[in-house]
């Protein structure tokens, strides 16, 4: 959820001053999509520095910040004492470069700040996220009346990019996953020149992208009778997707979300074959918040939070199934 003011933010983040450089946090503070600029934190005031090109976009759709060229970012640098930023964006040389230019500040790198309230989405977060969600499942709607003989994995992600700009999504959030046949059992297939037959297991992992919120869905379609082993795994799959979303609400524990997932698989003697972790979270980017696994510090799901719920198992030379869905945590 936004920091309701500077201070706030100033105070999670234990510095007197806070300097963003990550493109994306700064749209998220600002509403201004650039592709250069700075946001300055004081505790009186958030100041966004963008050069001539943005100027007049940035004015019109920022709220609560001032705009400023950019060329004034180190003058106000320089009467900052101490001053945090982002550990995730700065690299080195950008560090030694500051601390050349701007001997009479320190500058601490601090973790998290702005992705801690990214996390909790506010009311226009989740419009706009469902606007998202809601082509994205027009997508996989559409994909059974493509899936006519011969046509290619290619064919078949070039036509989701076409279909989202129907539907007027900014484009889609990430390359489309397209996944036919013994391709299934990657998790991370890229699309090939691959053709169709009849008998193939189609998986697809696709999300829109609206006025910047991602959409992340996975879906798996069959051109012919099922096997018993294809059957078995869907079943399985079906059950600890359902299980895991039940249990999925404020407070729950990342760590017990993917061990209840597993101990499903494990029942249906599959466990072996999910090799990834059972979800993740989704906002402004793709990924981005807490990962729903036992690999990564375990944390508790916060109200408002979209997560990701994505149970897959993969059978090398064989096939893979993967169902995925969204939540917002408390709906």
């Amino acid at each position: 959820m936004r920091p309701s003011s500077p201070r706030i933010l100033l105070q999670y983040a234990k510095t007197p001053a806070f300097l963003v450089t990550n493109l994306t946090n700064i749209r998220y503070l600002t509403g201004a999509e650039v592709s250069a600029g700075a946001v300055l934190i004081t505790p009186r005031q958030t100041l966004l520095f963008v050069d001539s090109r943005y100027h007049e976009v940035a004015i019109s759709v920022t709220t609560g910040c001032l705009v400023r060229p950019m060329d004034d970012l180190a003058k106000m640098l320089r009467r900052v004492a101490v001053c945090g930023c982002e550990a995730e964006t700065v690299t080195l040389a950008q560090g030694d470069r500051w601390r050349k230019e701007f001997r009479s500040t320190r500058f601490f790198p601090k973790h998290g700040v702005i992705g801690h309230f990214r996390r909790a989405k506010d009311h226009e977060e989740r419009k706009r996220f469902r606007r998202a969600q809601q082509i994205t499942r027009e997508l996989l709607k559409r994909v059974p009346s493509a899936l006519r003989d011969r046509v290619t994995e290619r064919e078949i992600a070039w036509k989701l990019r076409a279909w989202a700009s129907e539907l007027n999504a900014d484009h889609l959030a990430f390359d489309p996953i397209v996944a036919f046949g013994p391709h299934t059992s990657s998790p991370h297939h890229h699309p090939t020149t691959h053709a169709l037959k009849k008998g193939d297991i189609v998986q697809i992992d696709v999300g829109a992208r609206f006025e910047g919120y991602c959409a992340d869905q996975s879906a798996v379609f069959f051109t012919d009778k099922k096997t018993q082993e294809q059957e078995h795994a869907l079943a399985a799959v079906q059950e600890a997707k359902q299980e895991a979303e039940r249990m999925v609400r404020a407070g729950a524990s990342t760590h017990a979300l993917d061990r209840l997932a597993r101990s499903i698989l494990r029942k249906h003697g599959v466990e072996k074959a999910f090799s990834h972790s059972l979800g993740h979270g989704v906002g402004l980017e793709i990924h981005e918040g807490v990962t729903l696994s036992q690999k990564r510090p375990d944390e508790v799901l916060l109200a408002s939070e979209i997560v990701t719920i994505e149970p897959g198992v993969y059978f090398p030379g064989k096939f893979g199934i993967r169902l995925e869905d969204e939540i917002i945590v408390g709906e």
